[in-house]
């Protein structure tokens, strides 16, 4: 029972969060389906726990840094990190994983749907080095707008949940953290994209298009952009915000090039 209050006390708590954990359930189910929604997060989640636990006890993958407990008995905690923290990993892994596929699944030739291009979503294509690497620089690229504002929590309602004993080079983020993302989006799609080749288990189907239901996945990922980046400016971050807002200039350029170029006609 003080279990589910306390659940219940980081839903309220944390409710953007939750949304954005909600937005990836609905969008995940209509692109891949149930079955490979949960072991998606399952795989995700576990992952990005264990690289926490590890890098706050002996500072790898993220480098050190330290949860300091501010928020214990106002939201759930698993150990010494927040739960919170570690799942929203699964969130942006999917929604990077989503941006990566609308870059980069092949167009079929003569093929638009209600003007978005006709995409190829076969295993092996879906699964392909390629895509595992832009998904992983994606997933570690986003973090570079989300965790220099969460140092900064102290400004604004997340609050000072977490500090580096020796801040980095980027609005005070060590360049290490990254590199911690980058190894943990690694590890879970090594582990996933395989268990994704051999399901049985169908894809629920995409309609009207594949690129229509990539693109729930991918608004998630600017949905989250966005917000950080608000909260940026909100908190009087102006150079930081500005920074993180051209670093996307060129990824929304080629991604609505994309969309909005007219598919090869067929021979």
């Amino acid at each position: 029972m003080e279990l589910l209050l306390l659940f219940a006390k980081t839903i309220l708590f944390r409710p953007y969060v939750f949304a954005f954990l909600g937005a990836f359930l609905v969008s995940a189910i209509a692109l891949i389906g149930w079955p490979r929604t949960w072991r998606f997060w399952l795989i995700s989640w576990i992952t990005a726990f264990i690289c926490e636990f590890s890098s706050t006890r002996n500072g790898i993958p993220f480098g050190w840094y330290h949860y300091n407990g501010s928020t214990v008995g106002q939201e759930l905690y698993i150990s010494n990190i927040p739960f919170m923290d570690s799942i929203s990993f699964s969130f942006l892994l999917f929604a990077s994983y989503c941006l990566a596929l609308l870059l980069l699944l092949p167009v079929q030739a003569g093929i638009r749907h209600s003007g978005l291009p006709g995409l190829s979503f076969a295993p092996a294509e879906r699964t392909s080095w390629p895509v595992f690497i832009l998904t992983v620089l994606c997933f570690a690229f986003i973090d570079m707008v989300i965790d220099p504002v969460a140092l900064r929590g102290d400004r604004w309602f997340l609050g000072k949940i977490y500090y580096y004993p020796d801040p980095g080079v980027h609005y005070g983020v060590p360049m290490a953290n990254y590199v911690g993302w980058a190894v943990v989006g690694s590890i879970s799609l090594l582990l996933y994209f395989p268990l994704d080749r051999r399901l049985a288990d169908p894809l629920p189907p995409h309609t009207p298009s594949t690129a229509h239901r990539l693109l729930l996945g991918t608004g998630l990922y600017y949905g989250v952009l966005i917000f950080n980046l608000a909260v940026t400016f909100w908190i009087g971050e102006s150079l930081q915000g500005t920074t993180g807002l051209l670093m996307y200039v060129p990824v929304t350029a080629i991604l609505l090039l994309r969309l909005l170029t007219p598919a090869p006609a067929t021979r």
